[in-house]
């Protein structure tokens, strides 16, 4: 789009206001609003915005520690191609923003521009990434003070889709009004959790896809007087959410799936593979950015909670799934499973290219694939297969990816630095609290 067509469009759509959209250090989605009378002005010059915005965290406590804080601006510049109407607030619309400074260069602080330049780079070698998301989320309501899941249905159960209904037609509806394509839905295991998933994407897009869907999936159950929530641990008894990441790595040139093969993956593909578990550990502190993500990401819970890979295996971390008949050619991917919503997806896309193309670049080779739950076999065959624990605490993740040169290169010097004091200080504040407070503090945060 251009400006001529989003001012036509606003116009026509009698829209008022226009949200400009960023996602910040703690995956948080945050923006400023211009009224339509000033929008040409503000798409052309960006709209103000603070740097210590980026050093805050998840109960909005700036760290002046970062050397961010109230001195120092940069301007939310919106992508224009990114520009929707908002079907659950009919008088807005929306455009997600990049970071820059003044002299009009990216800031380093910039999360969008982070997988901007790992997306540039592996274009430069002839390969694209394809890319999905895949959210689970908990569904409920208010009675008093207690939030009750909307549905008390067993897994995949039509049950569970029937008392659902209602939300998940208007949920699907919105997306498709934004352009995001519901590839599967169902109930899953825990009460009032669902799973909803749409069609993959070139990298950023499918980033800025899941920014849309956290947004859509907030405001169509808001107006629906419902509470929902992608949290990786809603609740104490409660199975965690993740949000799978699905990969595929395409040649340019000839548009041929680099991690097809006739029998399941490529020998490229099996270097990617390596390549991820290698950098796993430190990786986990972009795809797993929480505290509660630690009470997601545990043995025997299908969330992948040790350092191994397998065919068709849901307790290993990465998964190669099996492929669809007619279309084994597309649907060749591999699957993070280690991810949660709490991530912010820029980051935690750009790690994970970064991570399986080191595998590429240095020909690594993967030990065998598991073909059991990890947590289950003898300790003989976890050395052989170099199966390990994975961080069992952000703090823990965080002192990896500080050991880890390649994960840490993929945010740069500046924003490394700046994001490990923002995880720490969320870390000293959430462990102090009850498991019951920690997991309430971040119900509504994601």
């Amino acid at each position: 789009m251009d400006i001529e067509s989003i001012l036509e469009t606003v116009e026509q759509n009698d829209i008022q206001l226009v949200r400009f959209l960023y996602c910040d250090t703690s995956s948080v989605i945050r923006g400023k609003a211009s009224y339509i009378q000033g929008l040409r002005s503000r798409i052309e010059s960006g709209i103000g915005l603070v740097k210590g915005m980026m050093a805050m965290n998840l109960i909005d406590d700036m760290q002046a520690d970062t050397g961010y804080g109230a001195v120092g601006e940069i301007r939310l510049v919106p992508d224009l191609n990114t520009f929707r109407k908002i079907p659950y607030a009919p008088s807005s619309a929306l455009m997600l923003c990049d970071m820059i400074e003044l002299d009009k260069s990216p800031w380093a602080l910039c999360p969008r521009n982070v997988l901007k330049k790992q997306i540039a780079a592996f274009e430069e070698a002839g390969i694209r990434f394809e890319a999905a998301f895949e959210p689970e989320f908990f569904l409920g309501k208010k009675e008093g003070e207690a939030i009750i899941p909307i549905d008390n249905s067993n897994c995949f159960s039509t049950d569970g889709m029937n008392k659902a209904a209602g939300f998940i037609d208007s949920f699907v509806r919105a997306l498709a009004a934004q352009g995001l394509i519901t590839e599967q839905y169902y109930p899953e295991l825990g009460h009032g959790q669902h799973e909803l998933s749409i069609r993959h994407a070139p990298a950023l897009e499918a980033a800025d896809n899941q920014i849309l869907y956290r947004e859509t999936l907030r405001g169509v159950s808001t107006a629906q007087g419902l509470i929902a929530s992608l949290a990786p641990k809603p609740g104490v008894e409660m199975p965690g959410n993740g949000c799978h990441l699905h990969i595929s790595a395409w040649d340019i040139e000839t548009n041929t799936n680099l991690f097809y093969s006739d029998n399941g993956l490529s020998a490229l593909g099996k270097c990617f593979v390596a390549g991820l578990l290698k950098h796993l550990p430190a990786l986990v502190a972009l795809t797993c950015p929480s505290v509660n993500s630690y009470r997601r990401l545990k043995p025997r819970a299908w969330s992948s909670a040790f350092t191994c890979w397998g065919y068709e295996n849901r307790e290993a971390a990465v998964r190669v799934p099996s492929l669809y008949w007619n279309h084994e050619l597309e649907s060749a991917n591999i699957e993070i499973k280690c991810v949660d919503s709490s991530a912010n997806p820029y980051l935690a896309l750009a790690g994970i290219m970064a991570a399986g193309m080191d595998g590429v670049k240095r020909a690594l080779q993967p030990p065998e694939p598991v073909d059991a739950d990890p947590s289950s076999v003898s300790t003989t065959e976890a050395n052989e297969k170099k199966i390990e624990r994975l961080p069992t605490s952000l703090r823990e993740a965080c002192k990896k990816l500080l050991m880890d040169p390649c994960i840490s290169e993929v945010l740069g010097e500046e924003f490394s630095r700046v994001y490990l004091k923002v995880k720490s200080s969320e870390d000293t504040h959430f462990v102090k609290l009850s498991a019951e407070d920690e997991i309430k503090a971040h119900l509504m945060k994601f």
